[in-house]
């Protein structure tokens, strides 16, 4: 352990029994569970300087990308990198991780300040997935990779099979989404073709709302098109901006032309 400013220890020792029982998995050094839970805004409305999860957090994060990264490629040895890439990013979203956080019901057991309290902070996604990163942080300096390993699979794994679904066909997924928002459809549009005739490559972008959602190249228009939608999910499901201005605006103000079908 490294941290020498570790949170006030928990009142409710019984509280981290229980959690360590829920995550399965007990630690040899309670304080790096205390720090895991200790929220920024915990930590700065202490008077001795104590140390938030900030860094745990920015461990973890590293810890599951890895973790998640050999599980999909020792599962899927037939899988290009790039639905690779489009898995992981699902898997690792903060959307995902929040959704487990919750699972284990981790809002409960953090340190926060009073603002983020009173704020519904203990059910914010962004936190939750924040501090489930800090949590697997914890768990790497506490047992190492295969104890980390064991609870990122304990949670994570058991989505592969929607995480291969998701993989298959995201136009459909991303014409549900605008549907179900908008009752609108994405265009997509030919930026380019580059290659020999016997191996083109084409790049194709995906637009809604006069704003581009993604992109993605290919040996096919079709296998472009997947592509550059599955940019676009993996945006949307990550928070993305464009996508958030996108929600903001009244169907009416949309640009008529994002209402039509492909020809």
């Amino acid at each position: 352990m490294t941290e020498n400013r570790l949170p006030l220890s928990l009142e409710t020792g019984p509280r981290l029994e229980e959690l360590q029982t829920e995550i399965g998995y007990f630690f040899l050094h309670r304080r790096l569970l205390e720090l895991a839970l200790c929220h920024e805004s915990f930590a700065n409305e202490q008077e001795d300087g104590v140390t938030s999860n900030e860094r745990l957090e920015f461990l973890g994060d590293a810890v599951l990308g890895l973790v998640v990264s050999r599980y999909l490629y020792e599962t899927h040895p037939d899988v290009p990198e790039g639905k690779l890439a489009q898995m992981k990013a699902f898997l690792v979203s903060t959307r995902h991780l929040a959704k487990k956080a919750q699972r284990f019901h981790l809002g409960n057991y953090l340190r926060l300040g009073r603002g983020e309290q009173l704020s519904e902070g203990r059910q914010r996604s962004s936190l939750l997935a924040d501090a489930f990163e800090a949590l697997i942080g914890a768990v790497f300096l506490d047992g190492g990779l295969e104890a980390a390993t064991g609870l990122v699979l304990r949670y994570l794994a058991e989505d592969m099979e929607e995480c291969d679904r998701l993989s298959k066909d995201y136009k459909s997924q991303l014409q549900e989404i605008t549907q179900r928002h908008f009752k609108a459809l994405p265009r997509y549009h030919v930026l380019s073709e580059s290659g020999p005739p016997h191996d083109r490559i084409f790049l194709v972008q995906v637009r809604f709302g006069g704003s581009t959602l993604g992109e993605g190249s290919g040996r096919s228009k079709r296998e472009a098109s997947q592509n550059a939608a599955a940019q676009a999910v993996v945006r949307i499901e990550q928070g993305d901006a464009v996508w958030q201005r996108l929600l903001s605006l009244e169907p009416s103000e949309l640009p008529s032309g994002c209402a039509q079908r492909e020809d």
